[in-house]
């Protein structure tokens, strides 16, 4: 079915609310996850509502929570989330970056303990936003779930990487992605009538490559609960060992340096971002960065098509043309997905709307 991100919007914030967050929290968390579907990343979209409440009634995550600034120099801060909504201290996080770079032209912003955060790039943007470029390293301390290449038992987390680079004209340039083959998110939405894994997305115990979700989740019933801890096999590395490499790398900075720790098995699951950020203004008061980024990317895309009809595109623009799309057809949700979010909105007391006003 389709709905129009509106109507969902207001559907999910209910749900928020009625789980006991606050009336501003819950339309912060349905304005960020429905904002990821109409990105198109429908893996950090509002299939993740049974799970962030599920965790919020069973006080792995808690509701309305400051950050607790830990160190803060002219420079860098330390933040603790306090296993808040990550929709509600990353972005705390992530102004506090802004502004001690606006102040003084690079800072740099640890954050421990949040909740899970999203689409990173949602971060990117913000930061693009303000005119500044930024760059994010994210690990998932306690969702162990990515086999190390050269290995077939999960050690690491799917590990997201960011950056996000300003443009005066334009969408910002924001290249955001799980340093898996494919995010868990993903292995979600197809276990739930969505999108197929490609073939090569996991990997079982016995090293066979696979599509099949049922390597992660095991058995399951089409609108209950996935349980990754059920599963026998792992999502693989992307890009063998560069991008195991590259995980690694971000559950050193984003878990270990941040103090969130690098990827283990525990209880709550949580996420880990250090994020750096950078003024070109003061790296360049010339302006030749804005311009020499603006000529690149006409260079770049002026590359002849591999396929007929094709074209050269940059990070960003396939969420910009998906975002005008669902904001015109709606948002496509597959049946167990809609099953599961209706049953999560009975168990804190709301109705799904009766009239979906705008969807097909």
């Amino acid at each position: 079915m389709n709905i129009e991100a509106g109507v969902l919007q207001d559907f999910v914030r209910d749900i928020f609310a009625g789980a006991g967050c606050s009336a501003a929290e819950s339309a912060r968390i349905a304005r960020y996850l429905v904002a990821a579907n109409l990105s198109g990343h429908d893996s950090h979209g509002v299939v993740r509502v049974p799970r962030y409440v599920q965790a919020k009634l069973d006080g792995k995550v808690k509701a309305d929570q400051q950050v607790a600034v830990l160190t803060d120099t002219p420079v860098i801060a330390v933040v603790d989330g306090k296993f808040g909504f990550g929709q509600t201290v990353a972005p705390q996080a992530v102004a506090i970056g802004i502004a001690k770079c606006k102040a003084m032209g690079l800072s740099m912003v640890a954050l421990r303990n949040a909740g899970h955060i999203g689409r990173v790039g949602d971060y990117a943007e913000l930061a693009a936003a303000e005119g500044l470029v930024s760059i994010h390293f994210v690990n998932v301390p306690g969702s162990v779930l990515v086999a190390p290449f050269g290995g077939v038992d999960r050690r690491i987390s799917t590990a997201p990487f960011c950056i996000g680079v300003p443009r005066p004209e334009g969408d910002a340039i924001v290249l955001d992605f799980a340093t898996s083959v494919v995010a868990e998110g993903k292995v979600l939405v197809a276990s739930q009538g969505g999108k197929p894994l490609p073939d090569n997305a996991m990997i079982g115990p016995d090293g066979e490559i696979s599509g099949d979700p049922h390597l992660l989740y095991g058995d399951y019933e089409p609108d209950g609960p996935r349980d990754y801890r059920q599963g026998k096999g792992a999502i693989r590395a992307f890009g063998d060992h560069k991008g195991s490499g590259l995980a690694l790398m971000c559950e050193l900075l984003g878990g270990s340096l941040t103090g969130s720790g690098a990827t283990e098995l525990r209880e709550i699951v949580t996420n880990g971002m250090l994020s750096f950020y950078v003024d070109p203004k003061r790296v360049d008061p010339d302006d030749f960065f804005s311009r020499d980024v603006s000529r690149y990317i006409a260079y770049l895309k002026s590359a002849r098509p591999a396929q007929p009809g094709g074209e050269v595109l940059i990070p960003g623009e396939p969420e910009a043309r998906t975002r005008l799309e669902r904001l015109r057809d709606g948002i496509h949700l597959p049946e167990d997905t809609w099953a599961a979010i209706v049953a999560t909105a009975r168990k804190v007391g709301v109705e799904p709307p009766h009239n979906l006003v705008g969807s097909r």
